[in-house]
């Protein structure tokens, strides 16, 4: 059994996002889970890799990133992408503080979080998870 709650954190002067804590019954870790450029956190790869990351019993933290919360389609600058990620990872140390931190995303979501890995600590994450490369932005290498 899978229990699904919707959360809300701050980040910084952006104000709040959206984030989904999927969490099986028998956790053993959660993945901090980032979406792609152009669909949010409850497009169907996100939501099938949450119930397929559960079912091997990896709790998830799905969220939103500024712009796709308020229906823009272009994304925000790196330093906004970039303190989302480190605000979900405190969010998600909060909510689910007995189970150790992934931290990781689709593409631009995974391409972040490494940069946010970069730029700041990312205080309890013990590794890095990405889907659906590249690591940069498209034509740029």
């Amino acid at each position: 059994m899978t229990a699904v709650e919707q959360l809300r954190f701050a980040v910084g002067e952006r104000g709040e996002v959206s984030a989904l804590l999927c969490r099986p019954t028998k956790a053993q870790r959660l993945l901090v889970l980032a979406h792609g450029a152009g669909a949010g956190m409850n497009h169907p790869f996100m939501e099938k890799l949450s119930d397929e990351l559960a079912s091997v019993q990896v709790a998830t933290l799905r969220y939103q990133f500024s712009y796709m919360e308020e229906r823009r389609r272009v994304p925000d600058p790196p330093a906004v992408l970039t303190a989302t990620v480190v605000a979900a990872v405190r969010a998600a140390a909060d909510v689910a503080h007995d189970l150790p931190l992934l931290a990781g995303g689709k593409s631009m979501g995974g391409r972040m979080t490494s940069q946010a890995a970069a730029q700041h600590p990312l205080e309890g994450v013990r590794g890095l998870v990405f889907f659906g490369f590249p690591l940069h932005p498209p034509k740029q290498h």
